[in-house]
């Protein structure tokens, strides 16, 4: 009974890091391209005033498919791929921490809360940039009279170049309205939600996994388990923190500088359900991403064991 309460978890001294490394950008790239349009309809509800364009997070899906095609929801997603970055800088951050962490405390949320936060820090440090712009490329197509920059005509038609073409012009916007600063708008608003967010996805995810041990069958494999802790994890940690991640979109489309008074303006406005605006999109954008990641990542832990450990873990 004991081994099925104990969800072995991998830490980083088990893991061949060349393996590791090679794996991981391969699976951070498919679960990027998994989620990116919904990531994109979140963008455009959170931004938008009231039910000015979309109705809800289905309405927007079908509303863009037929006005700009499946091209439409994968606006900005070349650019977006360049948070690869980030995504190793996280899953490398994460697991030194827990690594150092542990020196002075072997409980496991302990491990996780801290780790989960460090990881959201540099990462965010490294993504805040390039969301910046491909959210502003987001935001054009039904969405471009809610931002402040656009794509000029001739960019829009470039054929051979085009999606360098927008990209290099929406960036030379932000930089003459904005200076190197407006690359890194929204970036308290994006610790605020995202550290928040990570720090309590960890926690959570290895108690659900450790509750659902406890009701699953002895033989039920752990990957299941997990795969299945990780959307219940995600939903907790999105609606948790979903009321920054609103004021965050609006701070980095809008190009406002002050959080409270963004935050203030949106009660004002909209009441407290305003707040809630885009959590259904983030919580479908999430429950694959968190499937996907769960799966693969302790996939990718699990390959990237080294030798001697392969047979030493439950999978």
């Amino acid at each position: 009974m004991q081994q099925k309460r104990n969800i072995q978890i991998i830490e980083w001294e088990d893991l061949d890091k060349r393996k590791f490394y090679s794996f991981g950008v391969f699976m951070t790239m498919t679960i990027r391209a998994t989620v990116y349009p919904a990531t994109l309809i979140r963008t455009r509800l959170q931004v938008q005033r009231g039910q000015s364009l979309y109705n809800g997070t289905f309405d927007a899906f079908f509303k863009i498919l037929r006005a700009e095609g499946v091209r439409g929801l994968y606006r900005g997603f070349m650019v977006n791929t360049l948070t690869l970055i980030s995504g190793q800088a996280y899953i490398t951050t994460y697991e030194l921490v827990r690594k150092y962490v542990s020196q002075y405390s072997e409980d496991n949320t302990v491990k996780s809360l801290v780790a989960g936060g460090a990881a959201s820090l540099v990462a965010q440090s490294i993504t805040v940039p390039i969301d910046v712009v491909s959210q502003q490329l987001m935001m054009q197509g039904q969405g471009e009279h809610l931002t402040r920059f656009r794509l000029n005509s001739n960019t829009e038609k470039g054929k051979p170049k085009k999606v360098f073409g927008q990209t290099r012009n929406i960036m030379t916007q932000i930089f003459a309205a904005d200076g190197f600063r407006g690359f890194y708008r929204g970036y308290v608003a994006s610790l605020l939600t995202y550290i928040p967010n990570s720090a309590v996805w960890w926690p959570f995810y290895h108690f659900y996994a450790e509750q659902l041990s406890q009701l699953a069958p002895s033989d039920c494999p752990h990957l299941i388990l997990q795969a299945t802790a990780g959307p219940l994890a995600a939903a907790t940690a999105s609606t948790v923190t979903n009321p920054m991640d609103v004021v965050r979109a609006r701070v980095q489309v809008e190009g406002r500088t002050s959080v409270m008074e963004t935050f203030r303006q949106l009660i004002k406005e909209e009441g407290a359900w305003g707040l809630t605006k885009g959590l259904s999109a983030r919580i479908i954008s999430s429950t694959p991403t968190a499937i996907v990641m769960v799966v693969g990542y302790e996939t990718l832990k699990k390959l990237s064991l080294r030798p001697e450990l392969v047979d030493s873990r439950h999978w």
